[in-house]
């Protein structure tokens, strides 16, 4: 078995895990437990021994490209400051076509002072070669400001989103489905609407609920949430209240789930607000991703509804219908 190099600070932690266990330190071992798994390692407990393995495959370097394992190995921009109107991050796995299209709109409508991330997540043969052309070693420097984030393994959807959004530069992040092809300017739309500090998420579609189960769209103005199609933030919240949880594998409910994170000021407090805004862009026909039996993508969607079900189930304040008839303000 290949030896694997760990790091001083992580045999450091690991350690004071086992001395903590022998010292019947049960609270300390936890709480040095998790800060291991924070930094990406799983401690295997052999008596009051250890054995330490990474949680994510390990970077590796393939076609002179830096292929990443996990969402956390992707340098973030966050210590920098903000730069640019916006930065549009679309995920590409199977379907060349549909990133292409993306990428182009984007490119032929977006205003100055837009940069974008593609994040590829383990592509297919035929989407990586169709992003050849799109790396950023062969674009010319008066092109729109764009950068490809290579994974080595399928991180997954919430995962692959984090990998980009670290990568993000200006100061509202803009997340776009692959199928959503931009007829027009998406981005100053989306943009204006956050110069409310009301509002926590802007785009489309919009999505509204009466019992936290059940979404459907509405809009434009007020909603609930805000779908992955089209969805705008601000990178600053995204520091404070993300990354979004890297369980949701797929992409069903994390919409919800996020959007109500950002919109959330605690049960006492006045919500921020969803704003959608009809965007000039085509919906061409949404894709699932390739590779999933069907009996395992209902059980990821089912556990993905629980997550939001556990963490806003009884958050009626959330809700506009449920505000509106309760007489909240």
């Amino acid at each position: 078995m290949r030896k694997v190099d760990v790091p001083r600070e992580i045999e450091m932690l690991a350690r004071g895990r086992a001395q903590a266990r022998r010292e019947r330190d049960w609270a300390e071992a936890d709480r040095l437990r998790a800060e291991l798994e924070e930094a990406g390692w799983k401690v295997v407990d052999q008596g009051f021994d250890y054995r330490l393995t990474p949680l994510h495959p390990p970077e590796r370097i393939e076609d002179g490209r830096i292929l990443h394992g996990s969402s956390a190995s992707v340098p973030s921009r966050f210590s920098a400051p903000e730069a640019g109107l916006a930065t549009v991050v679309l995920v590409a796995r199977d379907w060349p076509t549909d990133v292409e299209r993306a990428v182009a709109g984007v490119r032929a409508h977006a205003p100055a002072g837009t940069s974008l991330v593609i994040v590829a997540d383990d592509p297919s043969p035929e989407q990586r070669d169709a992003l050849g052309p799109l790396d950023a070693r062969e674009r010319s420097d008066e092109e729109m400001p764009l950068e490809i984030v290579w994974t080595g393994t399928r991180l997954g959807e919430a995962a692959a989103l984090n990998a980009g959004v670290r990568r993000a530069s200006a100061g509202v992040v803009i997340i776009l489905t692959p199928t959503v092809e931009p007829t027009g300017d998406l981005v100053t739309p989306a943009t204006a609407l956050l110069a409310d500090p009301t509002v926590a998420v802007a785009g489309e579609p919009g999505l509204v609920s009466t019992d936290l189960r059940r979404f459907t769209e509405g809009g434009p103005g007020d909603v609930d949430a805000i779908g992955l199609s089209c969805m705008a933030f601000r990178r600053s919240d995204y520091v404070s209240r993300g990354p979004l949880d890297e369980k949701f594998r797929l992409a069903h409910h994390l919409d919800i789930w996020w959007s109500l994170i950002l919109r959330d000021e605690g049960p006492d407090a006045e919500p921020r607000r969803a704003v959608s805004v009809e965007l000039p862009a085509f919906h061409h026909q949404e894709r699932d991703p390739s590779g999933i039996a069907a009996g395992e993508r209902d059980r990821q969607v089912k556990k993905n509804f629980y997550r939001v079900i556990d963490r806003f189930g009884g958050r009626r304040d959330l809700l506009l219908a449920l505000r509106s008839r309760d007489g909240a303000t």
